[in-house]
């Protein structure tokens, strides 16, 4: 058994992932910044389920908290073989003229910053092991630019994409998979955070498959990346926006 690491796995897309990766035997660092009994939750559910799983706390965007992250991870017996950045914020929807430059400071840190530094250290433990497995989760406003709603998290998650193609080149060489997948509108508790939590009920008619996504769908996808089964796809992304 080998180690997969999902940050903000307490909810959502992260806590999907955490469960479909315990199914297929990974054990699950279960990664939390605030929500300790709802990452504790996920922690039991994969454990009665036969699985194995623990929590570890950190605020991505903090780097001191991202290197006791993998120093607790260290300290277990198992390597770890597979990181999926999906940690990420949002805030409330608005105009570009109406972004502070503490907001955008914000979400450029964890969503980009915190992203690299999981990078940075998972690519250091994968390293002499000539083995691993990386998904950033990224999202479909990468390419849609998500106007008047959130061009910073759009932008910022362009960002990711950048270094998911840069990073899956660098390290190909040494045995290391990078790739990304990119969810539209998923249910997820996310878009509470924008001040619209029913952002996808509102949208769905829209989209050509006429529906919003579940977290489990894009949990799916992730596993695949991860697995043996994608062993010669690197530097590749997923949509997963019902055709948008």
């Amino acid at each position: 058994m080998a180690i997969a690491l999902v940050t903000g796995a307490s909810r959502g897309i992260g806590r999907a992932t955490a469960l479909q990766l315990a199914k297929e035997g990974y054990r699950v660092a279960v990664n939390y910044h605030t929500h300790a009994q709802a990452a504790q939750e996920v922690v039991e559910q994969i454990l009665r389920s036969g699985g194995d799983a623990f929590a570890v706390q950190a605020d991505i965007a903090d780097e001191s908290q991202v290197m006791q992250m993998f120093g607790r991870i260290d300290k277990e017996a198992q390597p770890l073989v597979a990181l999926v950045n999906n940690a990420g914020i949002l805030f409330t929807q608005c105009r570009v003229e109406a972004l502070s430059a503490q907001r955008i400071n914000q979400v450029l840190s964890t969503n980009v910053t915190g992203t690299f530094l999981c990078c940075r250290e998972a690519i250091k433990r994968m390293v002499p092991h000539q083995r691993g497995a990386i998904v950033n989760v990224s999202s479909a406003a990468a390419r849609l630019g998500s106007p008047g709603e959130y061009v910073d998290y759009a932008a910022s998650k362009g960002a990711v994409d950048t270094l998911t193609t840069g990073l899956a080149l660098e390290v190909a060489a040494q045995g290391i998979r990078v790739n990304g997948v990119r969810p539209g509108f998923i249910y997820t508790e996310m878009h509470a955070s924008g001040g619209e939590a029913g952002r996808v009920d509102r949208v769905k008619s829209q989209l050509p498959m006429q529906r919003g996504g579940q977290p489990e769908e894009v949990a799916q996808a992730i596993a695949w990346l991860l697995s043996d089964k994608a062993s010669y796809v690197t530097g590749s992304f997923i949509d997963l926006a019902g055709g948008k």
